[in-house]
């Protein structure tokens, strides 16, 4: 059975944590895990974030088991699960006028005996580290729309000023393109998906350090976001770091 900690903080400098985060287990073992952030800048970010979180763990929990039997239900639910969850939140948002313009990023994955699908959308990122870490998710965002047109390079792309803007989000529209990815957890100790409140803050290569190193999960947890807010902590920071090792948590 896996093992992991939540972290999730307001930063430095936001007022509101707009970030939602879980973990849930079903009794076979199935395991999902969420974190969302809502749109910085835009009304009610924290509201389609939590909407979101609130949603997906609703069907997770009372959905049959049918649903999960194999990888490709699994991807399958997944996938409607969340096209349905964008509709609401896109119509929550039409008819609350507070609300208008809302919307958050996404990644949920869905892992068991190793084997896991994830959701994604937006600039969240998922990472597996383990002798090397390899990040699993592309950020769905301005910049890269730019590096792939062949405009600015990968290393522009790290220092551009609109770096954080980003192209796809869950409830901005009526309708959402997803995108589904199929990882193993076998062989590879952990799982890291955070926010973009730590990925743009801390190398990839210092997150991998920092998980892989012999402190308590916790301890890990705590030490990304210390150092994600002595960085600067400009935005919110949340994680999930999941480890299918036996270690002290």
């Amino acid at each position: 059975m896996f093992q992991y900690v939540i972290e999730s903080d307001t930063g430095k400098i936001r007022v509101v944590n707009e970030d939602s985060v879980a973990v849930l287990k079903r009794p076979d073992g199935l395991m999902l895990a969420i974190v969302a952030d809502g749109m910085g800048g835009h009304k009610a970010g924290d509201v389609a974030s939590k909407m979101t979180v609130e949603r997906l763990s609703q069907y997770f929990l009372e959905d049959e088991d049918a649903a999960f039997l194999t990888i490709d239900n699994r991807r399958q639910w997944l996938s409607e699960r969340v096209k349905t969850i964008n509709r609401l939140v896109f119509d929550h948002a039409s008819a609350n006028p507070e609300c208008k313009g809302m919307g958050t990023t996404l990644i949920a994955a869905l892992i068991k005996d190793g084997e896991g699908v994830l959701c994604h959308i937006g600039d969240s990122r998922a990472y597996l580290i383990g002798e090397s870490i390899k990040q699993l998710t592309r950020d769905h965002s301005y910049v890269n729309v730019l590096v792939d047109s062949g405009e600015i390079s990968q290393e522009e792309a790290e220092e551009h000023p609109k770096k954080n803007w980003i192209v796809r989000a869950l409830g901005t529209e009526s309708r959402i393109e997803r995108e589904m990815i199929d990882f193993s957890f076998a062989d590879v100790p952990y799982l890291l998906i955070c926010s973009d409140g730590l990925s743009n803050k801390i190398p990839k290569e210092e997150l991998a350090s920092i998980v892989r190193s012999a402190a308590p999960l916790s301890q890990k947890g705590q030490e990304l976001v210390s150092l994600a807010n002595d960085l600067g902590g400009e935005d919110n920071i949340s994680l999930i770091l999941l480890s299918s090792m036996d270690e002290e948590v």
